[in-house]
């Protein structure tokens, strides 16, 4: 029962605080004309969007890291080595990505930091994380206890992480691109983790979890359609690498594919889009990522964010079955 009353306490702290949060940030980027700017490419339905505030990330990360300390000195939660590698994790990508929001804002295009500039600053993210994981007695096997089986992998493990963090806080950021769609779906991912997380005996990155979640759903009382905010690189960028440090510090990897489905979908639309283009010279996508080929199929922006929570709900229902009895 008490576990229970500390997952709504901590649900309700982030959902309270990242709704006043917004409610006086988004002015203040209005008023210090922190602006979207959108691809050339983009469709005409997008066109109204152009001038909405951006840098909206802040409006989740600053409730996020709050609560967790507000919870730790009420005595609620303990600030553990893994709860510290997770904000290390949340604030380090989250910092690349408002240098690439702030310099695209400053220099008054789409250009903000090199995607090799990213990806270094995501490398390096990444490699402390494997240190510090290491450091702390982290295992480098692979285990799925319910089909027997358990691979040590060593140094290859450091590699799998790299990619990991890379690669999830990559798609969450391509999957950034309708009114409230990645917003929603990390949310829902952050209640499987939760739940996952506490089957396993990670009480701290449970509540983490359920945190991060109700910072989500503040935020989303801003995002959803029609958004008086976006994220930003700022906030997705750190959401997809904070997701997969959680599945990877509770020795629930393949978990992640599962949960994260439809941000794994939405890149390799990107991916096989590209190869199609390159092979046979021609589309396999109307465009891509995915959901943009939804709307060049005539679906309205809203139908489409339903339809993607929906698999979301879906597949995270099946990643926790998966992650319970893995």
């Amino acid at each position: 029962m008490l576990l229970l009353t500390k997952t709504v306490l901590s649900i309700m702290l982030g959902f309270l605080l990242a709704t006043l949060l917004g409610l006086v940030l988004i002015p203040l980027l209005k008023k210090l004309n922190v602006k979207q700017r959108l691809s050339i490419y983009m469709e005409d339905a997008h066109r109204k969007k152009m001038g909405t505030p951006t840098m909206g990330g802040l409006i989740f990360l600053i409730p996020t890291v709050l609560t967790t300390l507000i919870l730790n000195f009420m005595g609620k939660i303990e600030i553990t080595t893994n709860l510290l590698i997770i904000l290390f994790v949340l604030v380090g990508y989250a910092i690349i990505g408002f240098l690439d929001d702030y310099l695209i804002i400053k220099r008054h295009n789409n250009k903000g930091l090199t995607e090799l500039q990213k990806i270094f600053g995501q490398l390096i993210m990444a490699i402390i994380f494997f240190f510090v994981f290491m450091k702390t007695g982290g295992e480098t096997s692979l285990v799925i206890s319910t089909l027997g089986i358990n691979i040590e992998m060593g140094w290859l493990y450091g590699l799998f992480i790299l990619f990991a963090l890379v690669a999830g806080s990559n798609a969450v950021n391509i999957t950034d691109g309708l009114d409230g769609l990645a917003g929603g779906l990390s949310a829902i991912a952050g209640i499987a983790f939760g739940l996952i997380s506490f089957s396993a005996g990670y009480e701290d990155i449970g509540i983490f979890c359920f945190i991060l979640c109700g910072s989500l759903l503040g935020f989303l009382v801003f995002n959803t359609h029609p958004a008086k905010v976006f994220m930003g690189d700022t906030g997705s960028l750190a959401l997809g690498a904070v997701l997969a440090s959680i599945a990877i510090l509770i020795r629930r990897e393949l978990t992640l594919i599962i949960v994260l489905g439809v941000f794994i979908i939405e890149t390799l639309s990107v991916i096989l889009q590209v190869i199609w283009l390159y092979v046979f010279k021609k589309k396999l996508f109307l465009m891509s990522p995915l959901h943009h080929h939804f709307e060049k199929l005539g679906w309205s922006e809203v139908d489409i964010v339903k339809l993607f929570w929906v698999v979301g709900f879906i597949l995270s229902m099946a990643g926790i079955f998966f992650g319970v009895w893995l």
